[in-house]
């Protein structure tokens, strides 16, 4: 895909930003990860990553960055025995990955619907 799109745009000052867009826009319907609770989550299936091919994994970035991660670095982190449990139920914590999902597709969807702005006044100026 990348190699089709580097051939068909060429080289004009537009080029780069029409690859970005469309690439961003044939992305789109890829599924997107969720947070959830593997204490209430019985199908340890959902617990795989596809493209990375393992059974089980845990994705977190810095705990400076979102919520989730901060509550996926004290569950891991308590899980090692570096630091005492957190004091929240699995219904709880599983309340707040819904919350935090919540909060991530929202925050897809309006990047989504800016790139499509953009992409409109683009068309629309060329």
């Amino acid at each position: 895909l990348q190699k089709s799109l580097n051939e068909t745009f060429g080289a004009d000052k537009y080029s780069r930003a029409r690859k970005e867009v469309l690439t961003y826009m044939f992305s789109r319907p890829m599924q997107m990860a969720l947070y959830f609770c593997t204490g209430i989550v019985k199908d340890e299936t959902l617990f795989r990553h596809y493209a990375l091919n393992v059974p089980f994994y845990t994705h977190f970035t810095s705990p400076i960055r979102r919520y989730a991660d901060i509550i996926v670095h004290r569950l891991l982190s308590a899980s090692l025995g570096v630091s005492s449990p957190i004091r929240m139920e699995k219904e709880d914590i599983q309340r707040q990955a819904e919350h935090c999902n919540d909060r991530k597709m929202a925050s897809k969807r309006v990047q989504e619907l800016s790139a499509d702005l953009f992409f409109s006044i683009f068309v629309r100026v060329r």
